[in-house]
């Protein structure tokens, strides 16, 4: 498995968990807001800070946003494009998007892939508060209650993450099994997201949402991608047994890497380490 070195400390604690319940919604996200604000009323009309959410169809305009990149200097390992802004509305295809808190106000991060005016299709970070709902975005929203995302400084990586963090009610937060997850550089995504699930004693699970960064990317399939700086987000994820009975981790991923190669395939399990951080939600799941 490639690995990343990082300029800060590394610290012990490499995943952290936090015990929540999930309130599933659907709905459209209206045109004239930004993708921020459209989410942030939205979680606040049902008495939430914090959620993971699927995104599909719909278009933006304007639209701003980052690909991975090379870092300038020594003060990170990694970092991001300068902005892009498209000319013309872009037409979304899938994103997914963790929502929570930075600085005790609305945030998220969101990785997707769209199609330009020209055609073009294309992926990256996008800038939430820059990017305004032109036709309207069908959302799947998971909604948190007992935990929340919050942005920290993360030393290791010299970045604001988010992390979970307990919040509100905690007495039945844990009741259905659910929990939010964060894994930090060099951890395998796959190991961890099983070993975690092992731990609690969930033989059958869902992930929701699915954001992050990965050292290239390395599918079951066989295929390989070179370029180490990329950005993820996950399609549909699932852990159970697998043809032998142990139980494996099931991550459909799409991502784009900083020379702008868009790649989709299912991750190869131990082979597939964090660059920077990955975060989602798990969800126990009956079958």
């Amino acid at each position: 498995m490639r690995r990343i070195v990082h300029p800060g400390p590394s610290s012990s604690d490499r995943v952290r968990t936090v015990d929540c319940r999930l309130r599933h919604l659907r709905q459209a996200l209206a045109p004239g807001k930004s993708l921020l604000e459209s989410l942030a009323v939205l979680l606040e009309a049902h008495g939430a800070t914090s959620a993971v959410a699927t995104l599909a169809g719909g278009s933006f305009a304007p639209f701003v946003f980052l690909m991975p990149a090379l870092s300038p200097t020594p003060e990170h390992a990694v970092y991001y494009s300068a902005r892009h802004e498209p000319e013309g509305p872009v037409r979304l295809e899938n994103a997914t998007i963790t929502l929570g808190r930075r600085d005790g106000r609305p945030w998220l991060h969101c990785h997707g892939t769209w199609r330009d005016a020209q055609g073009r299709r294309l992926g990256g970070h996008v800038l939430p508060d820059e990017a305004m709902v032109k036709d309207a975005i069908e959302a799947d929203i998971w909604l948190l209650d007992g935990a929340g995302f919050e942005v920290v400084a993360n030393p290791e990586t010299a970045f604001t993450l988010f992390e979970p963090v307990a919040t509100g009610d905690r007495a039945s937060a844990g009741a259905g099994g659910s929990f939010a997850m964060t894994i930090r550089p060099n951890e395998d995504l796959c190991t961890a997201l099983v070993d975690e699930c092992r731990a609690r004693g969930i033989a059958r699970a869902r992930v929701r949402g699915g954001v992050g960064s990965l050292v290239g990317a390395r599918f079951d399939d066989g295929r390989e991608v070179e370029p180490f700086v990329t950005e993820v987000f996950i399609r549909e994820g699932s852990v159970g047994p697998g043809p032998d009975g142990m139980l494996e981790a099931r991550l459909d991923v799409c991502l784009v890497d900083y020379l702008g190669g868009l790649n989709e395939g299912r991750l190869l399990a131990g082979a597939n380490g964090v660059l920077v951080t990955f975060e989602l939600v798990v969800e126990p799941a009956t079958a």
